[in-house]
């Protein structure tokens, strides 16, 4: 364990970003995916229109500085005022904010602002005095779940931070699709991923007709009766939504409010190439939110038990086929860097907003590490 997990202080702080940048696409900060491509085959569905939208960039130099920014779960033992002053430390740009759900509301006291305008913009304001930005609100939750009181709580969370968007301005929600139960009398979700035996694909069919699509259809007009058109899922493992073609059938089914949070962390371990997943949603204008988080994978581990034997804490990293890890610590700087410029070869709107779960590098610090390769890979890529 003490050779893939490394306690020791960072050794790149000291690097200049030329010297980080190139250290890092040989593993300085890497452990890179079995029989991973080089980075400069990563996305091999180049068209014409993105060779074309490639030139007109490099002869306009032109790129977007997208803005950098943290989930603040990670501060929730701090007050907001805490919290704001160690974000502002770290010269991040924004926040992703959460409003209900798994996130909780450990800064933003929802019940108390989200019908009041004058109190919203009270809040907002705090942030505004430091330079930072709400970007986007997060309510996270399962408002399909089998328990229903579970259920109609964060389905109520959605609505309040729908209303509180409307009045401070924020035009994109975060949150997960939600996994039902797999028939009428379950009382416990049940995430489906393979349709064999039949009654499996049954299941399936009867989560999305009867709970997942028409609950999505009364939250997505909701929404948009509020001024809301941007809903970000995460792809996330135990609900519907988990990869791209599922998120691609909830919105054919609901329209296009449905969209991405693109957490490559739950995609890396499914195999996905991140580039590839950025410009194929960026071309249907699908990402809405970018959550920035990393995911290691353990060659030696992912060829005795395959890719669904995740592990969150540190003492059973020893068995892990993969773990999520901080910005930098699971692919190299340059992976990054491609991964920064693929989003900019989208015109992605929205922010990279750093979520810490590491193990080794938990809370603060974490973010701290993640920060400092986002900005580096970014100023490389603006040449600044």
């Amino acid at each position: 364990m003490s050779t893939r997990c490394p306690n020791r202080p960072d050794e790149s702080v000291g690097l200049n970003r030329r010297q980080f940048l190139a250290a890092g696409g040989t593993g300085l900060l890497a452990a890179a995916l079995p029989g991973a491509a080089p980075l400069a085959a990563v996305s091999t569905s180049i068209t014409v229109e993105d060779l074309a939208k490639t030139a007109a960039q490099a002869s306009t130099g032109k790129k977007t500085k997208i803005p950098i920014g943290v989930f603040d779960p990670v501060y929730a033992d701090l007050s907001l005022d805490a919290m704001l002053d160690k974000v502002s430390a770290l010269g991040l740009e924004a926040m992703e904010i959460g409003t209900g759900g798994y996130p909780g509301t450990s800064h933003c006291p929802i019940d108390e602002i989200y019908n009041n305008e004058a109190k919203a913009k009270a809040w907002v304001k705090k942030f505004e005095d430091r330079g930072i930005r709400v970007a986007t609100l997060s309510c996270h939750g399962n408002p399909v779940l089998p328990d229903a009181q579970h259920a109609a709580r964060d389905a109520e969370s959605f609505k309040k931070t729908v209303q509180l968007a409307e009045k401070i301005g924020v035009k994109v929600i975060v949150g997960f699709s939600g996994c039902p139960g797999g028939s009428p009398t379950d009382t416990q979700p049940n995430w489906i991923t393979y349709r064999w035996p039949e009654e499996y694909d049954q299941m399936l069919k009867w989560q999305w007709n009867e709970k997942v699509i028409p609950y999505w259809k009364e939250a997505a007009k909701y929404a948009r009766e509020h001024g809301i058109h941007r809903l970000a899922f995460e792809m996330h493992p135990n609900f519907v939504v988990y990869n791209p073609r599922t998120l691609l059938k909830l919105r054919e089914a609901v329209g296009e409010e449905i969209g991405a949070n693109c957490d490559l962390s739950h995609l890396f371990w499914q195999g996905c190439d991140p580039v590839e997943v950025i410009h194929f949603l960026g071309k249907q204008g699908m990402i809405y939110h970018a959550h920035m988080k990393d995911t290691v994978l353990y060659p030696e581990n992912v060829a005795k038990y395959g890719v669904l034997n995740f592990v969150f804490e540190k003492q059973d990293l020893p068995l892990a086929s993969d773990a999520f890890r901080a910005v930098g610590y699971g692919h190299g700087a340059s992976t990054w860097k491609a991964i920064l410029q693929a989003y900019m070869d989208i015109d992605y709107e929205g922010i990279l907003s750093i979520e810490n779960e590491d193990p080794i590098l938990s809370g603060e610090v974490g973010v701290e590490r993640a920060a400092y390769v986002l900005k580096n890979v970014r100023n490389e890529i603006l040449n600044s």
